[in-house]
């Protein structure tokens, strides 16, 4: 499991990004980074960035993203001038190849997890209708455990066009689930109630509401749920 931080590893900070200024309709910006987890295979980045006023040049979107804004606020910009405006504490998923331009003013700090396979073709799409959805933490959530499991609760609010990025919001009440193999890789922010997570070394991680973390395919771990615990998810099938 690893826990996010925004400005990095204590030891390693945030890196300066080197920028090109064909990428942008703006003068270039300062840009800084770091990654927690990567997946080059598959092209998997999980990470935290920062930007100072830009506006990137227009085009199709990179990768499949999900982000949670840390500070500041940003525009997104179809062809028409129309603008989706997100802000400090939304958690907000992109579509890869969507049209549009991120417009920004002033100061802005997200976490992010991005999919941008190295072996596929940037998909032909015509519209940023619906390309950008800022996700509700309040939405109606639907049943989706059996009788007899632990009582869980979700909504998916985004899935990509290749069907392995999902997004979305899920709860549950008091549980106690197995020690196994995660089956996906998963971004996580908690956005009440509280859990333990056990990794199979014994490692101990309590996490609770704004928490960020992300855990790679295939850790061994189990989750305790003392009451009850409700997140943001963004998940990856590989």
């Amino acid at each position: 499991m690893v826990r996010l931080v925004p400005n990095g590893p204590p030891d390693k900070g945030l890196t300066p990004l080197e920028l090109d200024q064909a990428d942008f309709q703006s003068p270039l910006p300062e840009q800084h980074w770091h990654v927690f987890f990567e997946d080059d295979e598959i092209g998997l980045t999980v990470g935290v960035w920062d930007t100072t006023t830009m506006q990137e040049t227009f085009g199709p979107y990179p990768g499949d993203e999900f982000v949670s804004i840390l500070e500041g606020d940003f525009a997104m910009v179809d062809g028409t001038g129309n603008a989706t405006r997100a802000g400090i504490g939304d958690c907000v998923a992109f579509r890869n190849g969507a049209p549009m331009s991120w417009k920004q003013q002033g100061y802005l700090k997200k976490f992010f997890i991005t999919l941008l396979s190295p072996n596929a073709e940037t998909p032909q799409i015509y519209t940023a209708d619906g390309a950008v959805i800022i996700v509700d933490p309040d939405t109606p959530l639907k049943a989706s455990s059996k009788p007899g499991e632990p009582i869980e609760r979700e909504h998916i609010s985004f899935r990509n066009d290749t069907g392995n990025m999902t997004v979305g919001v899920w709860e549950c009440e008091t549980a106690e689930f197995e020690m196994e193999p995660f089956s996906v890789h998963e971004y996580v922010q908690v956005i009440d109630g509280e859990a333990t997570i056990t990794e199979a070394a014994g490692t101990t991680h309590n996490v609770r509401a704004s928490d960020c973390f992300f855990i790679p395919k295939g850790t061994l771990c189990k989750w305790s749920i003392p009451t009850h615990i409700k997140k943001y998810y963004a998940q990856v099938a590989t």
